[in-house]
């Protein structure tokens, strides 16, 4: 297990962790999202001082507590070493009743209760990690707290619990932040809807602790003293926020093939058109043809009949009327234009 854990956390990467830009507004009713109304400049510097580590694997635990401490002081490898402690621990302590007693065996063969493969860690492993700071955990629904009668935006920061998920909500400056690592970045709680949120929690199943002890300083929570900040949007689960992504992949494809489909159908018209054009100077060429071809027609035939009219028409014998040249010429034409008119106006 130790060997797992080493792994995941020789190759951690810095995508999801660090400092951030921006958060998500409020759900149920405190602010929204990239942060920045007014002083634009400053209130984003202060919001970039946050440090938020986003969910990788199951490392919720160690994403809780740098998220709680605000830097990198806990690594996969660092907890897994105090879970085993603690395995050892109760190792030893069932020892005590006989390493031959059939609890001590049946102990042995059970897995860590503290740990497991897929980078879960327990309450207890949590707790000492906090201790190596000074800090505590106390149970905030117990009768013990609540008898205490604290306002929730008195305290500095809870942590939260739902079957294997943890997460912190801080006060950093004088605003509440929710940095859950399955946000895509801080939430800014307002101070009347807290008490409403951690409500809303324990109504959905969650463990709240409060965090007691002085928490190590932090550049963010130095910086929120001075100036408040404002979200304007709301904050998107990183499963939400890859569901967008996708879908926004999804329709630029779309968009793509539709403007693929109109540039080919565009190429198709511009085919046709010429095709029609070619088609059409076909069947000019063919109509020409057929017109050249009635001409030839038509004058063969008028040259037949010119023949045959001329040789009517010109006695034979000496008796009849001589014609020159030129009366004979424009006889012809004469044939020749009314015949051409008959055969344009169809009777040939």
């Amino acid at each position: 297990m130790i060997g797992l854990c080493e792994a995941r956390g020789q190759g951690r990467h810095e995508a999801g962790r660090g400092r951030v830009g921006g958060g998500v507004g409020p759900r149920g009713g405190a602010g929204g999202g990239w942060f920045g109304a007014g002083a634009v400049g400053s209130r984003q510097i202060n919001m970039e001082s946050i440090f938020h580590e986003k969910q990788e694997g199951s490392l919720c635990a160690q994403h809780c507590l740098n998220n709680l401490l605000q830097g990198e002081y806990f690594s996969p490898v660092e907890l897994s070493s105090i879970a085993h402690q603690l395995d050892e621990e109760e190792r030893m302590r069932m020892a005590e009743g006989g390493v031959t007693s059939e609890d001590y065996r049946t102990f042995l063969q059970q897995p860590s209760g503290n740990m497991d493969d897929s980078g879960f860690f327990s309450i207890q492993v949590i707790s000492n990690a906090l201790k190596v700071w000074g800090l505590e955990l106390i149970l905030f629904n117990s009768p013990e707290y609540q008898r205490l009668r604290i306002d929730p935006i008195n305290e500095r920061s809870f942590i939260c619990n739902y079957k294997e998920h943890w997460f912190t909500v801080r006060k950093l400056g004088k605003q509440w932040f929710n940095l859950n690592s399955l946000l895509t970045g801080p939430e800014l709680i307002s101070d009347t809807y807290l008490a409403l949120f951690l409500a809303q929690l324990q109504q959905e199943g969650y463990s709240i602790f409060v965090v007691k002890g002085d928490l190590p300083d932090c550049e963010a929570d130095q910086l929120l003293q001075m100036i408040r900040v404002q979200q304007m949007q709301r904050p998107k689960l990183i499963g939400e926020e890859l569901a967008q992504l996708k879908e926004q992949r999804v329709q630029k494809t779309d968009l793509e093939r539709v403007l693929e489909a109109n540039d080919g159908s565009g190429m198709l018209d511009e085919d046709e058109e010429d095709l029609q054009r070619a088609l059409a100077l076909s069947r000019q060429e063919i109509d020409l043809e057929d017109e050249e071809a009635d001409l030839r027609r038509a004058i063969q035939l008028s040259m037949q009949g010119s023949s045959r009219n001329v040789s009517q028409e010109i006695p034979q014998t000496s008796s009849g009327p001589h014609l020159t040249s030129e009366e004979l010429r424009k006889r012809r034409e004469a044939y020749f234009e009314n015949y051409n008119s008959e055969v344009y106006e169809g009777k040939f």
